[in-house]
């Protein structure tokens, strides 16, 4: 595979970048020149978590960046806002990257996010091939695919706004989603209006695709596989691969909680995770915290930078039961013995890490497809539990005390989960079909 040149092209944002990082070496491995581009803004953020770090990326994957058309003080978070900056920006400066990395060794194949559609346009004109990694569940990309149909009968306007609450089912065993949880209802609607009629646009160029790749599994979501045959598992990514490295993350991991696990009986640990992007307010996290404390059990908890928790004493809260740390080794902290189940927002990746390692769930969906998610891991797999908000919406200490032993207790939903982390296991093994899928792509961007 000496000839070959694969350029990556993450949709900026952490859930994005790192299962691509990942998907990056896995190419790399296997003999290609791999060009990585992040956006400037976090191709920052990605070299100054490495620092230090023993594993860094550059001994075969160079990383690039181009500009996102975003001034450094802009808020990066406002997803409609970054996507409308991008489209303007992005695809000039990706054409003129490519262009000079040509004159030394070609590009002779794109890899993109499945958010980043707009991307094919620019393959074409360069005469490069280009294949889509989606990053997310099959179920959302089944849903979005299917836009066209959900405004056809009705569920949404041309707009993506819900003309009343629905509840959808993509298949017959599938999860649940409902239209009031749309992946773009985030913000005013303007905000929603923009990121959907992004969306819209970039599955209609991600359909037309030749190689469409998926972080999943076959058996975790085989009716919806079924209903979309182009897309192919090759997932769990995470799981057996490069367990050395640690992804392209936006924060320092702070690997002194694996050492305070060590000292931790095994099966005892509440681990909580809330991925890159949930916020809280102060009473819903002084609830969590009284929540973590009721439970009398040690706990592992990422507050990540930036956090507000002027009212809660986190150095004072941790006490002799409990770790508080900034950013987590997320796949070592899963795999580590310890660890008794996973306080998740359900993001595809905390989702697809937790069920790669046997663990049960705790959920706490806050926006977009992690109520899918939430759905496949309560309803579809049943290998964990929801927790449910008060009147007044907030989730309180005693129903997270609740649900927190009812989960540790349930043998039922143990053995399920350690069952599906067997089939993942076979699935990226040799012979799998995960596994298989994936050498074919190889051999596709060999040839």
């Amino acid at each position: 595979m000496e000839n070959s040149h694969v350029l990556v092209l993450p949709f900026p944002a952490q859930g994005h970048v790192n299962p691509l990082m990942h998907f990056a070496w896995r190419i790399a491995n296997l003999g290609s020149k791999v060009t990585f581009v992040n956006t400037d803004f976090n191709h920052k953020r990605v070299l100054s978590a490495m620092a230090g770090r023993s594993d860094p990326t550059g001994s075969c994957v160079n990383l690039v960046s181009i500009p996102d058309g975003m001034d450094p003080e802009d808020d990066r978070t406002d997803l409609s806002k970054l996507c409308e900056a991008m489209l303007i920006t992005m695809c000039k400066k990706l054409q003129d990257l490519i262009e000079d990395i040509n004159k030394n060794h070609p590009i002779t194949c794109i890899v993109v996010d499945g958010s980043m559609g707009w991307v094919r346009e620019v393959a074409d004109k360069l005469g490069i091939r280009v294949a889509m990694f989606w990053p997310a569940s099959a179920a959302l990309f089944c849903q979005l695919a299917n836009i066209p149909s959900l405004i056809r009968d009705g569920y949404i306007d041309s707009d993506g706004f819900a003309t009343k609450k629905h509840k959808i089912q993509m298949s017959p065993s599938g999860p649940n989603f409902y239209t009031d949880n749309l992946i773009w209802k985030i913000g005013n609607s303007y905000t929603q209006r923009a990121l959907f009629k992004y969306i819209e646009g970039g599955m209609e160029d991600s359909q037309l695709i030749e190689w469409q790749l998926c972080n999943s599994f076959h058996e975790l979501e085989a009716e919806i596989f079924s209903s979309v045959p182009k897309l192919l598992p090759i997932g769990p990514l995470l799981a057996g691969y490069d367990t050395g490295n640690s992804g392209a993350q936006f924060w320092p991991e702070d690997s002194s909680c694996l050492k305070w696990l060590d000292r931790q009986p095994s099966q005892s640990v509440i681990y909580v995770a809330f991925g890159s992007l949930t916020i809280f307010d102060q009473s819903q996290l002084q609830e969590l915290a009284l929540g973590l404390k009721l439970t009398s059990k040690p706990f592992l908890w990422v507050v990540r930078p930036g956090t507000s928790t002027q009212e809660l004493n986190l150095n004072e809260f941790e006490g002799r039961h409990g770790k508080i740390i900034c950013w987590a080794p997320q796949q070592k902290v899963l795999s580590h013995p310890a660890i008794a189940c996973f306080v998740s927002h359900c993001g595809w990746n905390s989702t697809i890490e937790g069920v790669s390692n046997g663990i049960p769930f705790l959920c706490w969906p806050y926006f977009g497809d992690q109520f899918v998610n939430k759905s496949y891991i309560c309803d579809v797999w049943k290998i964990g539990l929801g927790l449910e908000k008060d009147e007044k919406g907030i989730i309180t200490k005693e129903e997270f005390k609740q649900k927190v032993e009812l989960l540790l207790g349930d043998k039922i939903i143990r053995k399920k989960a350690l069952e599906l982390k067997q089939i993942a296991e076979n699935n990226i093994g040799e012979g799998g079909q995960s596994s298989t899928n994936f050498s074919n792509f190889i051999k596709w961007v060999d040839a």
